[in-house]
């Protein structure tokens, strides 16, 4: 499992099945762990002290800054990052702005 702390985790197969659907995946790294350690395919880096931000933005300004449509509140959307810590308080993150 992807993730730790009891929050829903995905296996690497169910990741790479959900990334061939339209789902946003966010990578909530900091940059220097995406430099150093590599990016994941087609996922969207934005830091864990930036998401709260983030997904506040005017969608014009989400796809300016990070090159990708802002999710609506209903869109499927999955958070990873190096241990899952990070990935479960993004995803508590979200959930208190109204995503589901």
């Amino acid at each position: 499992s992807l993730c730790a702390g009891g929050a829903p985790g995905l296996s690497y197969q169910e990741l790479k099945d959900l990334k061939k659907t339209n789902v946003l995946h966010i990578d909530v790294r900091e940059r220097w762990e995406i430099d150093r350690f590599g990016k994941i395919p087609a996922s969207t880096n934005i830091p864990l002290g930036e998401l709260v931000e983030a997904l506040q933005l005017d969608p014009t300004e989400f796809k300016e800054r990070y090159n990708q449509n802002m999710p609506s509140k209903s869109d499927p959307v999955v958070f990873s990052c190096l241990a899952g810590k990070r990935s479960k308080q993004a995803l508590s993150f979200a959930m208190t702005l109204g995503f589901s």
